[in-house]
């Protein structure tokens, strides 16, 4: 069906100079051009209903509605075949396209980004970092793991990149052992299952 509307489009269009530039669907230079007047060819939310006549601009109908057989140029060729063929241009069962709008596609990568953190904080609040240190007298660490040195393993451990200020500590880990850190996320991120806030988990041990 797609191949036969593209034959005719061919076939008819030819004497538009479909293939090369036209006055009718490109603007020269330094011109605005009006509208453009077509023929859908499938109802498209928003736009109109298969076989009206609406108006676009060139770029719309150049790059999205001609290369996807939604809409011909409103000259009489296509009137005629929109008249006497409809079967040909109409789909079998009857499809509403719906023109994707700023909003949505900014909802939709919004969604998309929210989904990231969410798995990114779940892997944090899952994993054990692991440090290595050197002591002194008194199980003191010779030099202490500072909140920047955390947030780097974090990346090469982990590959997750966190700003210093995710990170909820107020001085530098001086000992042995396995500490809880809170981070501090997004709010729109939901909090585990169970508990009051994501955590990272720390352990520091001897090399």
């Amino acid at each position: 069906m797609a191949a036969a509307r593209a034959a005719l489009l061919r076939r008819h269009g030819h004497g538009l100079g479909l293939a090369t530039a036209n006055p009718v669907l490109f603007s020269g230079h330094g011109l605005r051009y009006r509208k453009l007047e077509v023929i859908l060819t499938t109802t498209i939310d928003k736009l109109g209903k298969a076989g009206e006549t609406v108006k676009v601009a060139p770029g719309h109908f150049r790059n999205h509605l001609m290369p996807k057989m939604l809409a011909v140029p409103n000259i009489d060729k296509f009137a005629i075949l929109m008249r006497e063929q409809p079967k040909l241009y109409q789909r079998e069962e009857e499809v509403v396209v719906k023109e994707v709008t700023k909003e949505d596609d900014d909802a939709r990568q919004a969604e998309e980004k929210l989904k990231e953190y969410q798995a990114a904080a779940k892997r944090l609040d899952n994993a054990l970092l692991v440090l290595r240190r050197f002591i002194s007298e008194g199980n003191e660490l010779r030099s202490p793991v500072t909140k920047d040195e955390i947030v780097n393993e974090v990346a090469r451990q982990l590959n997750i990149n966190i700003h210093p200020d995710n990170l909820h500590l107020v001085s530098p880990l001086s000992s042995l052992g396995e500490f809880e850190l809170p981070l501090r996320l997004p709010k729109d991120i939901p909090r585990p299952e169970g508990k009051l806030q994501w955590t990272l988990n720390v352990k520091i041990r001897r090399p």
